[in-house]
């Protein structure tokens, strides 16, 4: 969970899905399936939020990246720079 209003997701795990939702809305953004491969775990299905009112899609990419971007960076506290400048980029692209 979001320890303040800096930290902007809060996520939780049901079986072998992850949920990742706003933290100062409480919309559900992502769910995430999970499937062990070797070495680890693959995001096998994820759905993303298409009520507008509540979260701006922009593109099928930008979801890609920024639901790795959460895992990666935020959740796991692993480094995540090309996905970073990939983000930025796609944020310039939509802006």
């Amino acid at each position: 969970m979001a320890r303040n209003m800096d930290e902007k997701w809060d996520a939780f795990v049901e079986g072998r899905q992850a949920h990742l939702s706003r933290s100062w809305t409480g919309y559900e953004i992502f769910a995430a399936t999970f499937s062990a491969v070797e070495g680890g775990w693959r995001i096998v299905r994820a759905v993303e939020e298409s009520n507008q009112s509540r979260y701006h899609r922009r593109s099928e990419r930008f979801a890609r990246v920024m639901l790795e971007l959460v895992f990666s960076n935020i959740l796991l506290g692993e480094p995540a720079d090309e996905l970073r400048a990939e983000f930025v980029r796609l944020m310039r692209r939509t802006a």
